[in-house]
């Protein structure tokens, strides 16, 4: 259900579950994790997730989020593990966004988004909180109170809404999302890890 290929210059980490909109269980959420975290050790140039299908992922998987998957700590070590990535990485959001998977997404450098996706984080409505991290990514992206407007009072944004905010850096046809990738990558991909690094350094203050 997570398919890695592997490049001297990018890795990229693809959800295919589209038939359960690509929900997520703990093993494909520690298999994620374990690519981040090896891409990370091979200093990899380009970090890349994506989705099969129409929804790039739907949160958790519901049974598994009843037997306590919904407060796991393999979501902080996931997202950890994408934020900790030294390249670039870039969520090609290949449709809907939701719940729990705003944590990879968010901890990504870069979010692609096709047109007529969907973003939303409905925490109060299942009666839990969010993983900690995910409330501080999303405000330094968008500000506390859209933040609370997704995370509070359980907005569901629209691509156009997300792109506004700064949610989503780009907005892409479904046709081009993977050229778009090529495109945001190259640059990374041509430089010395020693380059990439220390300029991602630089901007993350």
């Amino acid at each position: 259900m997570i398919e890695l290929v592997k490049t001297d210059s990018r890795w990229t980490v693809t959800i295919n579950r589209p038939d359960k909109a690509n929900s997520l269980t703990r093993e494909m959420l520690s298999q994620i994790a374990d690519a981040a975290e090896a891409a990370t050790a091979a200093r990899v140039p380009v970090f890349v997730l994506t989705g099969r299908g129409k929804v790039f992922s739907a949160g958790a998987d519901l049974d598994e989020a009843r037997a306590g998957l919904a407060t796991d700590d393999v979501w902080e070590r996931l997202s950890g593990a994408i934020a900790d990535f030294p390249g670039l990485s870039v969520a090609a959001l290949n449709g809907t966004l939701a719940g729990g998977a705003f944590g990879m997404a968010l901890a990504c450098d870069l979010r692609i988004a096709v047109p007529g996706a969907k973003f939303f984080y409905p925490v109060m409505k299942l009666g839990f909180l969010p993983q900690p991290s995910d409330p501080k990514r999303m405000t330094a992206l968008i500000g506390p109170a859209r933040a609370k407007m997704v995370l509070m009072a359980g907005q569901k944004l629209t691509t156009d809404e997300a792109l506004t905010y700064g949610l989503v850096d780009r907005v892409v046809d479904r046709d081009v999302l993977a050229a778009q990738v090529d495109l945001l990558a190259e640059a990374a991909e041509a430089a010395s890890a020693d380059i990439r690094e220390g300029i991602k350094a630089l901007c993350s203050g």
